[in-house]
C-alpha cells in the first residue's frame, strides 16, 4: 500500500489483524518518551499499544469514539484508568501525523503527556488523571492493543523513541529524515532548577556531529543570536559534557542565585554544507537566596482566613523571618522578628475583608536577604476585576470594573500605564481618577492604546478609613476584535443574561431558501470541541443545493474599520476534504463580496488563516454595519451539494 514514504500497512479494521512487533516491549515504567506515525483513517481504534492491562501500567495511543470522554476523532492517549485527550479531529481521511510525548520528572501522569497533530501542540479537550508506570509482557502492537479495538487505517512510518522529543525534532521526524543532525537531551533537562553554584551540562549529539560549538550565557537573545565572535561562545569541542561555574570554565566565579542560564549547542561536521545545525535554546536556573513561590500567590483573591502560609526557601536558607500586616509601608520596615525552622508560617485567624501583606526574609547562616512583599485578600474585600489580573488582549473599548468590599461606603479609583506608579499614587497624583459611589463599581477609561500596558487599583472607603487596594495589570490587543465567540452563552431568550450565537449569528434557521445553519439545536449552541483559539468556535453547516447559504452578524462594534488604522480583516476558517467543493465568502453591508481565492476552499483540512485587505472591499470602511460569511456564489443559487465549516478569531488587524 502506497504510505506517506514509500509503502505503508494496511488495515481492514478486523479482529485479529495487526502488526506485532516481535522482541520488543516499548517503553517502560515511568521512562520518558516519545511516539508517533503517519495515520490515515476515517475510523476509530487502536493505532498503538503495548504494556499490561492494568491500572497505569499499559501505554495506548488511538482515536477517541467516546463523546463522554472528550472530543470525538481526536488524538487520544491512556493508561489503563486513565486518559488524555487533544482537539483536532485526525478521522477525517487525510494523512495526519500523530505524536505523544511523555516528559515527567520521575512520577508521571497521564497530564504530561503532550499530543501533537501535524507537528502542532494539541489543545486538550478532556484529561482524566492517573500515573503512568508502563510493565514489559507484552510486544508492542500497531493498529490493535488490549480492548480488540482495531482501527481501520493506513499507517506509515511509527517511531517510539527514548527520550521526550521537542516540537523541531518532531517537525524532523514528520519528514520521514532518517538521521537527526540537531544536538538533543539536555541535561539538566530544559528549564531546571539546580540548586548549586556549578553546572555539568550534557547533551546527546546529532547523529552527523564530528564536533560541538558551545554558547552558554544569561540572556536569552544573547545565547540565541550568537555567533563565534561573541562572547558567549565557549568553544569548540568534540566531548558532549560542559562545565560551568569553576575557575578555568564558563562563570568562573560561580552560578549566581537568581539567574536562569540559556545554553546552545550547534552540531558540527566540516564535510557537510548543511553544517553547523544550530540547537535549541535550553536553559537551567539557579534559585534565588529570598523566599520566592508564596502561597497564597501575590495578588491572591478569597483567601481562607485560617490559611497556612507557605513558601518556597530561597538557595541555602536556614532560617526565615515572617511580618504581616495591613499595612505594605509597616510591613516593608519591619525588623526583629522570630526565625522560624519552617518554610511555613500560620499567622492565627485573619480578619475578613482585608487586604493583607507579607514578606518572608531568609538567613544563610551568612546573612539576611530581605524578601519581596506579597500581598493578599481576604473574603469580603474588593475584588474580582474585570479584565482579570494579568489579562492579555484586552479590547480598546473595554470599561473597567470590580466587586466591592461587603461594608465600604465608596471607592477610589486610580489608573495608568505605570504599576509602580499606580501602586504608590496618593489622591493628588495623576493616576487618581476620583471617587466612585455604591452602586458605580466600573470605570471606562475611554478608549485604550493599542497594544499597550496598565495598571489600576480600587481604594475602598470606610467611614474610619480608606484601604488601599491591590494593584491589577493588563495589555491591550494588536487588533480588533470582530468575533471570537467566546461571549456566548446557552441561556435562551427572553432571559435578559441571554447572549446566544443565534442572537448574533442569522443564519437560514426558518427560512427555505438559505442553506446555512450556524448553531446547534440544542446547548452547547456554539462549537466546544473544534475551536482554533478559547474556548468556542462558530460551526458553520451548508447546502448549496438551489439556495444560498449565508450567515450574517449585525454590527455594533467595530462598525468604523479604519480605526487604529486597520488594513485587513483576519479570520480563521476549517473544511473538510469530505465537504462539496464551493467558493466561500465575506460580504460587508449585504453586497460588497471578497471570495476566497481557492474555489474549494471548503475542502481545505486543518485551521486556515485567511487575511482580506480592506480595501478589496470596495466599500465606506468607517461605517461597516454588518459582516456576512458565505458558502457559494453569492445571489446565484445553483446546483450544489452540502457541507461543514468551523469559523473563529474574526480580527481587524494592520
Amino acid at each position: 500500500m502506497a504510505g506517506k514514504f514509500g509503502g505503508a500497512l494496511e488495515f481492514a479494521g478486523v479482529s485479529g489483524q495487526h502488526v506485532e512487533m516481535e522482541g520488543y516491549e516499548g517503553i517502560l515504567g515511568t521512562q520518558n518518551r516519545s511516539v508517533m506515525a503517519w495515520v490515515k483513517t476515517t475510523g476509530f481504534g487502536d493505532w498503538i499499544s503495548w504494556g499490561q492491562n492494568t491500572n497505569t501500567q499499559k501505554w495506548i495511543g488511538r482515536i477517541n469514539d467516546n463523546a463522554g470522554n472528550g472530543a470525538v476523532g481526536a488524538l487520544r492517549t491512556e493508561c489503563s484508568g486513565g486518559y488524555i485527550i487533544s482537539t483536532t479531529v485526525v478521522n477525517d481521511g487525510e494523512w495526519h501525523h500523530l505524536a505523544a510525548v511523555l516528559e515527567s520528572a520521575g512520577s508521571p501522569i497521564v497530564e504530561d503527556i503532550k499530543m501533537y497533530v501535524d507537528g502542532v501542540r494539541e489543545a486538550i479537550s478532556n484529561v482524566n488523571p492517573v500515573g503512568i508506570d508502563t510493565v514489559g509482557g507484552r510486544n508492542v502492537w500497531i493498529a490493535d492493543g488490549h480492548h480488540d479495538r482495531p482501527l481501520p487505517s493506513v499507517i506509515d512510518d511509527v517511531r517510539i523513541y527514548d527520550h521526550a522529543m521537542t516540537e523541531a525534532e518532531i517537525l524532523g521526524a514528520m519528514e520521514g529524515g532518517e538521521g537527526w543532525p540537531y544536538a538533543l537531551g539536555p541535561n539538566p533537562k530544559d528549564g531546571a532548577l539546580l540548586e548549586d553554584t556549578w553546572a555539568s551540562l550534557d547533551w546527546s549529539p546529532g547523529d552527523y556531529a564530528v564536533s560541538h560549538d558551545v554558547y552558554i550565557g544569561d540572556g536569552f537573545d544573547n545565547v540565541n543570536d550568537a555567533t563565534r565572535d561573541t562572547p558567549v561562545f565557549q568553544g569548540n569541542q568534540s566531548e558532549t559534557t560542559l562545565l560551568a561555574g569553576f575557575p578555568g570554565f564558563p562563570f568562573p566565579e560561580g552560578l549566581v542565585p537568581g539567574t536562569t542560564y540559556y545554553w546552545r549547542i550547534d552540531e558540527v561536521n566540516d564535510a557537510d554544507p548543511n553544517s553547523p545545525w544550530k540547537g535549541n535554546i535550553w536553559s537551567f536556573s539557579i534559585p534565588p537566596k529570598t523566599a520566592y513561590n508564596p502561597d497564597p500567590a501575590d495578588g491572591a483573591e478569597f483567601v481562607d482566613p485560617n490559611a497556612v502560609f507557605t513558601w518556597t526557601s530561597g538557595f541555602g536558607a536556614k532560617l526565615h523571618t515572617v511580618y504581616m500586616g495591613a499595612n505594605s509601608d509597616d510591613v516593608n520596615n519591619a525588623a526583629g522578628g522570630l526565625p522560624l525552622g519552617n518554610a511555613s508560617y500560620s499567622p492565627g485567624t485573619l480578619e475578613s475583608e482585608k487586604v493583607y501583606y507579607w514578606r518572608v526574609d531568609e538567613f544563610d547562616a551568612i546573612e539576611t536577604h530581605k524578601g519581596d512583599i506579597w500581598s493578599f485578600t481576604t473574603p469580603g474585600a474588593v475584588g474580582n476585576p474585570q479584565p482579570a489580573n494579568g489579562t492579555a488582549d484586552v479590547q480598546l473599548i473595554a470599561t473597567l470594573s470590580w466587586t466591592p468590599a461587603d461594608n465600604a461606603a465608596s471607592h477610589e479609583v486610580y489608573f495608568g500605564t505605570d504599576a509602580d506608579a499606580v501602586k504608590n499614587a496618593t489622591t493628588a497624583s495623576p493616576e487618581y481618577i476620583g471617587p466612585r459611589s455604591l452602586g458605580a463599581a466600573s470605570y471606562d477609561p475611554g478608549g485604550l492604546a493599542w497594544d499597550s500596558s496598565y495598571a489600576w487599583r480600587v481604594d475602598e472607603v470606610y467611614p474610619t478609613e480608606t484601604v488601599k487596594g491591590l494593584v491589577w495589570t493588563f495589555t491591550t490587543a494588536d487588533f480588533i476584535l470582530v468575533d471570537d465567540f467566546e461571549s456566548y452563552n446557552d441561556i435562551d431568550p427572553p432571559d435578559p443574561n441571554s447572549n446566544t450565537i443565534y442572537s448574533s449569528w442569522i443564519d437560514g434557521y426558518g427560512i427555505p431558501t438559505n442553506g446555512a445553519i450556524t448553531s446547534e439545536d440544542l446547548p452547547p449552541y456554539a462549537e466546544q470541541t473544534v475551536v482554533h483559539g478559547g474556548a468556542q468556535s462558530m460551526k458553520y453547516l451548508y447546502d448549496t443545493n438551489l439556495m444560498i447559504s449565508e450567515s450574517t452578524m449585525t454590527l455594533v462594534y467595530p462598525k468604523d474599520w479604519t480605526e487604529e488604522g486597520v488594513t485587513k480583516l483576519s479570520l480563521w476558517f476549517r473544511g473538510n476534504s469530505a465537504n462539496a467543493a464551493e467558493w466561500m465568502f465575506v460580504a460587508l453591508n449585504g453586497n460588497a463580496v471578497v471570495y476566497h481565492d481557492d474555489p474549494a476552499a471548503t475542502q481545505l483540512t486543518g485551521w486556515n488563516q485567511w487575511v482580506i485587505d480592506l480595501a478589496a472591499f470596495g466599500v465606506d470602511l468607517t461605517n461597516v454595519n454588518a459582516i456576512t460569511i458565505g458558502i457559494g456564489t453569492k445571489n446565484s443559487p445553483a446546483a450544489g451539494g452540502t457541507g461543514t465549516m468551523y469559523f473563529d478569531d474574526i480580527r481587524l488587524v494592520r
